[in-house]
């Protein structure tokens, strides 16, 4: 697509350039004035900028993709709209938007993280102003952590500076070097300008597998207590998560001052998926690749799961994570 787009824009400068040397001399600079302007505007039109055409929030479009997309997470789904659509109306926030998201693997997290950039720039997760740090490939060796916290702080400069609107998803935080995360923290403060540079336009979004026994322990005290999930709350979680994560010696959040600041906006916990949510995602993963959803395969799918506790087998311990490769051995 991106290809096709560039033919076309050099197709009509070379054909602005041809009308060029049709004209006299005399009228030359002002057809050059327009082929300049031209190629300008069309150049915008088809390359991604930093403007309302190609990044502009469709909140009614993340309300739905969450409730239709995302399974099992009531929570983290009315924070996440809440907290997303009130940053984006507010034309002039005080701080970036920080959301860190926790949970065991394949609940959703990194899923949430597409369903926000899809509902804010024009192209997604492909947009050149959404940024993704991977704890074990952009930053493997602790004994390079001061030239990484440079290297960090002069990426995120750069790209806010190119756009204010950028996103930033630091993902494996559990993994990361502590102290890491501490060097950005100017950036995601109450500061109007740094340097000449307004970060409160951006949004960071932090994930991590920290903090998720304690969001699985409250899940199956109300499972054991013979409670609805649904019934579990933010404050049911939220105190216990951040003082979870904040003295876990194996978070890239340990005793950061990211939270010691309360610069975190939202803890959101993402509680471990149950079977028929398992089931949920097969039947949309099979959609998704064009195929006639069949609820005989998903369940055959979701029962070749592993689920805990070993003997009630009532949350999935991957989660959804492993759906793919196993639909493509009943399918």
């Amino acid at each position: 697509m991106k290809t096709a787009r560039l033919h076309l824009l050099l197709y009509v400068i070379s054909s602005a350039s041809v009308l060029v040397n049709t004209f006299e001399p005399i009228t030359t600079t002002v057809v050059l004035g327009v082929s300049a302007a031209l190629g300008r505007t069309i150049w915008n039109y088809f390359h991604e900028s930093c403007d309302p055409k190609w990044i502009a929030f469709n909140a009614t479009g993340l309300e739905a993709d969450l409730e239709s997309k995302l399974y099992g997470q009531h929570i983290a789904s009315r924070i996440i709209l809440k907290a997303v659509s009130g940053f984006m109306s507010n034309d002039n926030p005080k701080k970036p938007l920080v959301l860190s998201l926790h949970g065991w693997t394949g609940t959703g997290k990194n899923f949430v993280s597409q369903l926000i950039a899809e509902n804010l720039y024009k192209e997604g997760m492909d947009s050149s102003f959404v940024h993704i740090f991977t704890s074990e490939l952009h930053f493997p060796h602790s004994s390079q952590l001061d030239t990484y916290k440079s290297q960090l702080q002069q990426w995120i400069k750069g790209n806010v500076t190119n756009c204010a609107h950028s996103m930033f998803i630091f993902d494996e935080m559990d993994k990361m070097h502590p102290g890491l995360i501490d060097s950005i923290k100017p950036y995601l403060d109450y500061y109007d300008k740094l340097d000449g540079v307004s970060y409160r336009k951006a949004i960071f979004i932090f994930l991590s597998n920290a903090g998720a026994d304690s969001i699985i322990q409250t899940a199956l005290e109300f499972w054991k207590t013979g409670r609805n999930r649904e019934e579990i709350e933010l404050r049911d979680l939220e105190t216990a998560l951040s003082l979870s994560v904040f003295n876990n010696k194996k978070s890239g959040l340990w005793h950061t001052s990211l939270i010691d600041k309360n610069l975190v906006d939202f803890f959101v916990p993402f509680l471990p998926l149950e079977y028929q949510h398992v089931v949920q995602c097969a039947l949309a993963e099979m959609k998704a690749r064009g195929l006639k959803p069949d609820k005989k395969v998903a369940d055959q799918v979701a029962r070749d799961l592993v689920y805990f506790p070993k003997s009630e087998r009532v949350f999935a311990v991957k989660g959804c994570k492993t759906i793919e490769s196993k639909l493509d051995y009943y399918t």
